[in-house]
């Protein structure tokens, strides 16, 4: 029996008359535009741009740059996220800034993201091949840390790049990318536990931190996800620049 679906003449607008609608048609247009963010999600380029954008805003340039990809390239991929409402601009003089439209838009590709590792063993398989050293290390999962935190016995350093760190990050992390920890080992107190964190659970800086610290002696796990999974769950996040990039770990205590 074909279905249809009586229009009410009060919502009837730019000219369409009361009635009957095809309720057929009208579904496949909707899933039609549905379908259209699917399309704008399956390619590899666009989602890496989406978790990179999950970081803060950046250009055309640092997007190609990060990426691995022509300015073009990068572009035209952006162009096609933009078409479909997930990302937006911002004009500063004659550079545009990419972002994500909204948190949700984040918390789609997280979802993507996380059934992808369930339901795929591909996915634990290509973990464990390229982070052979990965299961040695131990983890740490954002409650526990939150508790943590709470009780100020835990040092917690973003080891992302300084510009992500000010765009957003944990409330109480100290601001120490990765090519800059060796130099700040000397600091690091030897009697609390440290916490790095990186973008995301396939982030391999916090595990290169955790390496090199466990080398060097200290007590180290990394965070089990990333910063924008930590902002998706409403925990305590902050911006703005490290207040104190310079001062010693131990001269805080």
């Amino acid at each position: 029996m074909k279905c249809s679906w009586r229009l009410d003449r009060s919502a009837a607008r730019g000219g369409t008359t009361a009635g009957e609608i095809d309720l057929r048609a009208f579904k496949d247009r909707l899933y039609e535009l549905f379908a259209g963010v699917g399309k704008a999600l399956a390619n590899p380029h666009r989602l890496e741009i989406l978790d990179l954008l999950a970081q803060g805003e950046r250009s055309v340039d640092a997007l190609a740059r990060e990426t691995g990809m022509a300015i073009a390239n990068a572009s035209q991929h952006l162009q096609v996220l933009r078409g479909a409402r997930l990302v937006k601009t911002r004009r500063q003089g004659p550079y545009v800034h990419y972002s994500l439209a909204g948190e949700n838009v984040f918390r789609l590709w997280q979802s993507l993201r996380d059934v992808g590792s369930e339901r795929l063993p591909e996915v634990e398989h290509v973990v464990d091949t390229f982070l052979a050293d990965r299961d040695a290390m131990e983890r740490i999962g954002a409650e526990e840390l939150l508790a943590r935190l709470a009780t100020s016995v835990v040092v917690l350093l973003d080891v992302r790049p300084e510009s992500e760190y000010r765009a957003g990050h944990i409330r109480g992390a100290r601001s120490v990318p990765l090519d800059r920890l060796a130099q700040a080992l000397r600091s690091l107190p030897r009697d609390v536990e440290v916490i790095a964190y990186c973008r995301g659970p396939y982030c391999v800086w916090s595990d290169e931190a955790v390496e090199l610290l466990r080398a060097r002696g200290f007590h180290a796990r990394r965070l089990a996800t990333g910063f924008p999974d930590w902002r998706a769950a409403g925990l305590p996040v902050e911006t703005g620049q490290d207040p104190h990039p310079t001062t010693s770990f131990e001269e805080e205590r």
